[in-house]
Order: C-alpha cells, then sequence, then structure tokens
C-alpha cells in the first residue's frame, strides 16, 4: 500500500474512507483499500440492497404519485410505506418458514395472499371466513392467519 503524499508536496491529500458510498468504480481511485475485491462486493452489495427495497416500496404504491397537490402527495407515500413495513413484517412473523413466500415480491403476495377468494359470512353471532378447499394458498394462508392471532398483544 502507498504512503499519502505530503500536502508540502503541493499534491491533494487522500480522500476519508469512512461516511462514503460510491457505485462507480472510477472515482474510488484514492480511497485506501478500494482495490480489494472483498471492498467492491461490500460496496455492491450493500447499493443492492437498497435498490431492492426501492423496487418493493415502488410495488407497493409508490411507483405513480396521484395527484398533483403536494399534501396529498405526502399522505399516498406514508400510506405506501406503510403498506410495505406491514407487508415485511406480516411475511418476518407468519411466512418465515413457507418457502414459496417467505421472500416473495409485493405482486406474488398480493396475487397469493392479499386477493383472497373467500366468502365472509355471519352466523350464530360469529364471523366464519370461507375459503375454497381447492385454492392452492388455502393452507398458507389459514397458517398466517393462525400465527398472528396467537401473537402476544403489544403492551
Amino acid at each position: 500500500m502507498k504512503r499519502p503524499l505530503s500536502s508540502t508536496s503541493g499534491s491533494r491529500q487522500p480522500q476519508a474512507t469512512y461516511c462514503i458510498t460510491l457505485t462507480s468504480i472510477r472515482h474510488m481511485r484514492g480511497i485506501a483499500g478500494s482495490g480489494h475485491s472483498q471492498f467492491l462486493d461490500v460496496l455492491h452489495r450493500s447499493h443492492a440492497g437498497v435498490e431492492d427495497r426501492v423496487r418493493t416500496n415502488k410495488a407497493m404504491g409508490l411507483d405513480n404519485l396521484p395527484s398533483a397537490s403536494w399534501e396529498v402527495n405526502c399522505g399516498w407515500m406514508l400510506a405506501a410505506n406503510l403498506a410495505s413495513d406491514l407487508d415485511a413484517w406480516v411475511r418476518l412473523l407468519t411466512l418465515h418458514d413457507i418457502e414459496d413466500l417467505a421472500d416473495a415480491e409485493p405482486t406474488t403476495m398480493r396475487l397469493c395472499l392479499y386477493h383472497l377468494p373467500a366468502r365472509l359470512a355471519n352466523h350464530a353471532r360469529r364471523r366464519w371466513l370461507r375459503i375454497d378447499a381447492t385454492w392452492p394458498w388455502a393452507q398458507a394462508f389459514t397458517t398466517r392467519w393462525n400465527r398472528l392471532t396467537q401473537l402476544p398483544p403489544a403492551t
């Protein structure tokens, strides 16, 4: 590793190695350790996680803002971010061991579990959710529902 040049020789100081997020390799020439493949891999993985969250939030409603009004769009963004957080928590708490749905995209979750082919019925002062037995995700939904109802109350 080369030693940094002193400021008396007329060249500039090397860049700091902390608080830096770069996506272009050509700008990383003066950063200590930037030539190592591990450094580039960690940088890429960090950025890939951010890109995954942005893509997920766009699929949950942030792709198109509904209005020209700032206040309406702020409310829309809040609702879309809440939906994204709820989707992530539901998958983490209830679908962690179901192979197809643990890391599913929002469109898959919407197709499989949120748009439910069921009928809500009232009988004998109780509500019954009648799910079609031939629906392929019936077991996953009932497992999810049972796990959600067994969570301890918030204190």
